[in-house]
């Protein structure tokens, strides 16, 4: 089934999504991107249903060819104070308040999320799999924190995160269990080694 180019045709819409809630390690990110009108791409979908290559690739496009897109990240220290749904919609409003083109309305991927200011919503479950916005933002926010984990693996390659980009995998899981965390773990999560 073809993803829609708009929610509702009279309106500038941008599309949101973020990743990497479930992680034990690094920040939480979330993109914005306003694509014009009647936008058509033969391979956008849903992050998840494409591989590197095709996120790498697809990533540029976007980028090129958006009215405006916005990338932003909660760290890791704020998710363990404010708990990681707080910090998943306040990385979207921040990608948002980085527009350098105010939407009219905002399609979401989820169930929930806190009012924008000024701003109109509308929350689509599986909205990166539906709306072509939607999953223009999953992929920038996923290629931009798979690129950032790959980096900070570097500092601490025992966890594979350039692999895992910081998932619970059983790898990850036991060199928790090997070598303890770093201060890039979510102290707050449950590592599951007790």
């Amino acid at each position: 089934m073809a993803l829609k180019s708009f929610y509702n045709e009279s309106l500038l819409e941008a599309g949101l999504d973020e990743v990497g809630r479930g992680c034990l390690a690094g920040p939480v990110v979330a993109a914005a991107v306003i694509l014009p009108k009647y936008y058509e791409h033969p391979l956008l979908n849903d992050s998840k249903q494409l591989s590197k290559k095709q996120r790498e690739n697809i990533r540029l496009d976007i980028q090129r060819d958006a009215l405006a897109w916005a990338i932003a990240e909660v760290s890791q220290t704020e998710i363990d104070q404010i708990n990681i749904l707080k910090a998943s919609m306040k990385a979207m409003h921040l990608a948002i308040d980085q527009l350098s083109i105010r939407p009219e309305h905002l399609l979401i991927d989820g169930n929930r999320f806190p009012n924008y200011p000024m701003i109109p919503h509308t929350c689509i479950v599986k909205g990166d799999s539906k709306f072509l916005a939607i999953a223009a933002a999953s992929v920038l926010a996923k290629t931009y924190r798979d690129d950032l984990m790959e980096t900070l693996a570097l500092s601490y390659p025992q966890y594979g995160w350039e692999k895992n980009a910081g998932y619970p995998t059983p790898h990850h899981r036991k060199a928790i269990a090997q070598h303890g965390i770093t201060p890039l773990h979510r102290k707050s999560f449950n590592m599951g080694i007790e």
